[in-house]
């Protein structure tokens, strides 16, 4: 890549990109556009420009994404009811697509030659920024430090960072033994006494909820209102999508909601173990099952769960941007046109329970139907004699042949 002349890096600020940043200058002589996005990890971002200046950056990008983010791709990941492996809601995945996209648009605007990253060669996010990247710009050129450089430990970094005068910021406290990512969906803990699957998770480790034992002792209750499967309003009171992942998160931390422990299989092949919390998502998840369940037609709700683990491994494995993931996209959004109403959601002590579930619009419960009183002949039940008998007849006759 001789021909390198400006690149565009993912930058947090943090020790690993600001030596990335001095790292590409070195190896390859050039130019280097810093992108900071905020997708609501909870952390001011503006600090990160301080950094760049302070590092002789000239074009600095620190960008406030939290909106598109919840808008464009949690919602509609969760119009699917999306869980990977059965229990995870996707909180890093989901959020990889919406970067790798701005790195190549901000590589057009400023006319970079080249995208990098600070992802390393043995996880999943370095599949999701380079396959993001091709499938927007096939031809980007991409820098991945970590598969080339010879820094590959902490000691070796801080060596670099020493030798090179990059500002390290370990006086704020006791620094985390966990390697952690965040943004309004969710927060990942991976590392330290992680690595060993039978260690339960220290207590002070946890950032966004309470133990569940530590709990207040009376339930909340809250009222999500549905529109076309997107939530549009929190007990009464219109909010945006960001707003609906920001208040849900304070709910459901303050009530121990959220808290998982995973052993995932990675994309690369390797199995890996993390801790998650993900209180507005996991009271997302079941509020708009809930919604479903009074508003969906049974074939289609059951055609949907057979799709999504597959819709799930697309985000998990990067393919957001491939062309099944938009076909999915489409038919799943189509199925939301009868999602609307409202779900009542109890929340008391790490569990997500449904209180009531309504749709003045499109409700296919039949109160007169499904009654076990009196149904004035809305249902005739000798009807179902002939339709067991003709769903028994495969399994008479498989039957007569054994005896």
């Amino acid at each position: 890549m001789s021909n390198i002349k400006k690149v565009v890096l993912a930058y947090s600020g943090g020790l690993d990109t600001s030596i990335i940043l001095k790292w590409l200058e070195q190896t390859y002589g050039c130019e280097v556009v810093t992108f900071t996005a905020d997708i609501g990890q909870g952390e001011e971002v503006e600090p990160a420009r301080a950094k760049a200046q302070s590092m002789g950056v000239k074009e600095i990008y620190i960008e406030d994404l939290r909106e598109e983010f919840a808008r464009d791709y949690v919602f509609p990941m969760f119009r699917a009811n999306t869980v990977y492996e059965g229990e995870y809601l996707l909180g890093t995945s989901i959020a990889r697509p919406l970067i790798a996209k701005r790195l190549v648009e901000i590589a057009n605007e400023t006319g970079a030659d080249a995208i990098s990253h600070g992802a390393t060669g043995k996880g999943n996010d370095q599949v999701r920024f380079e396959l993001g990247a091709y499938a927007l710009k096939p031809d980007v050129q991409v820098i991945a430090p970590w598969r080339e450089w010879d820094l590959t430990s902490r000691e070796t970094l801080m060596a670099y960072a020493e030798q090179h005068g990059i500002p390290v910021d370990f006086n704020k406290g006791k620094k985390s033994p966990y390697s952690m990512d965040a943004n309004s969906l969710h927060i990942s803990y991976e590392g330290g006494i992680l690595e060993d699957p039978w260690s339960e998770p220290e207590d002070d480790m946890w950032r966004w909820s309470v133990a569940p034992e530590q709990a207040p002792d009376a339930p909340a209750y809250v009222e999500l209102t549905y529109k076309k499967g997107d939530i549009v309003a929190i007990d009464g009171k219109t909010v945006t999508p960001a707003q609906v992942m920001e208040q849900l998160n304070t709910l459901g931390g303050a009530h121990g909601i959220g808290r998982d422990d995973i052993v995932e299989n990675r994309y690369v092949g390797m199995k890996s173990r993390g801790c998650y919390e993900t209180p507005a998502g996991t009271i997302m998840l079941k509020a708009h099952r809930a919604m479903e369940s009074l508003t969906l037609d049974r074939e289609v709700a059951h055609l949907k769960d057979d799709l999504m683990p597959r819709y799930a491994s697309l985000i998990y494995n990067g393919y957001w941007w491939s062309p099944e993931r938009s076909m999915l996209q489409k038919m799943i959004d189509a199925s939301q046109e009868t999602v609307n109403g409202i779900v009542r959601m109890k929340l008391y002590k790490g569990n997500v329970i449904v209180a009531g579930r309504k749709s003045d619009t499109d409700s296919l419960f039949d109160e007169r139907i499904a009654t076990f009183e009196e149904d004035e002949g809305a249902y005739n039940q000798k009807d179902a004699e002939g339709f067991i008998k003709l769903n028994a007849l495969r399994l008479r006759i498989a039957a007569r042949r054994k005896q």
